[in-house]
């Protein structure tokens, strides 16, 4: 088939430059075209000034991609940026799906630094054994079945990630979210929580899980709750392996 242009769906990081892949930079440099959410265009403008950009609003990410196709359809080479990871609650997906209309269109997926591991990083080291990410937006999710996620990952002792603790919208949610992993997790279990991952501001806290129920947070917080083996050590929230155990 002949291929009339390309979409790279990238993903740029938390938000610094110096976080962003260099896969990713070098495939920002080759677009001619940068199509992004408002907030995600303005973290890279400064260093790609001279390219095209195009944005949508929040909630406009249907619309969003369909533009960078039609871009693409022009002859150019586009970049859809997403914060974090394209493929972790990002754009990836929804590129493919509109993407099979536009079968003359390449898309390349890159990868970045999710929100998960971009701020476990900052705290120390809480995901080294099995863990899972669940978002507490329930924009396109149903509470019930958030709810029940979050039941089974404690129950089961994952350290749990949770995107989207708060908003204004949703100023409860992270204390209904803790309440329901105290039913399976200790007061005491080791949490931790980090604000604007790898921007201005960045700040973080080592807290319990009985501390962090009447925690503020919001849409630029990412929380870490450990499993029962999750410790603090230095002020630093560390989930071990076993490796001594071996």
């Amino acid at each position: 088939m002949w291929i009339l242009s390309k979409i790279y769906v990238v993903g740029i990081g938390p938000g610094q430059y110096e976080q962003m892949t260099m896969r990713a930079a070098d495939a920002l440099r080759a677009c001619d075209t940068i199509v992004g959410y408002t907030v995600y265009v303005e973290l890279v403008k400064e260093h790609f000034a001279d390219k095209e950009f195009l944005t949508t609003p929040m909630t406009k990410e249907a619309e969003r991609c369909r533009l960078a196709f039609e871009e693409a359809k022009k002859g150019k080479n586009v970049a859809m940026i997403c914060s974090g990871d394209a493929g972790v609650y990002g754009m990836s997906g929804l590129m493919l799906e509109i993407g099979a209309a536009y079968p003359e269109i390449e898309v390349e997926v890159i990868p970045g630094v999710t929100a998960a591991t971009g701020g476990a990083a900052v705290l120390g080291a809480p995901l080294i054994h099995d863990f899972a990410v669940i978002s507490l937006s329930d924009l396109l999710t149903p509470w019930e079945k958030i709810e029940k996620r979050l039941l089974l990952a404690a129950e089961a002792d994952f350290v749990i990630c949770l995107y989207n603790p708060s908003s204004k919208k949703r100023a409860d949610y992270l204390k209904r979210a803790c309440d329901l992993m105290l039913r399976h997790k200790a007061p005491e279990t080791v949490c931790g929580i980090v604000s604007n991952i790898g921007r201005d501001g960045e700040s973080c806290r080592v807290l319990t899980l009985l501390e962090l129920r009447d925690t503020q947070t919001d849409m630029f917080t990412t929380v870490f709750i450990g499993n029962s083996q999750t410790k603090e050590i230095g002020g630093k929230m560390v989930t071990p392996r076993g490796y001594r155990n071996v």
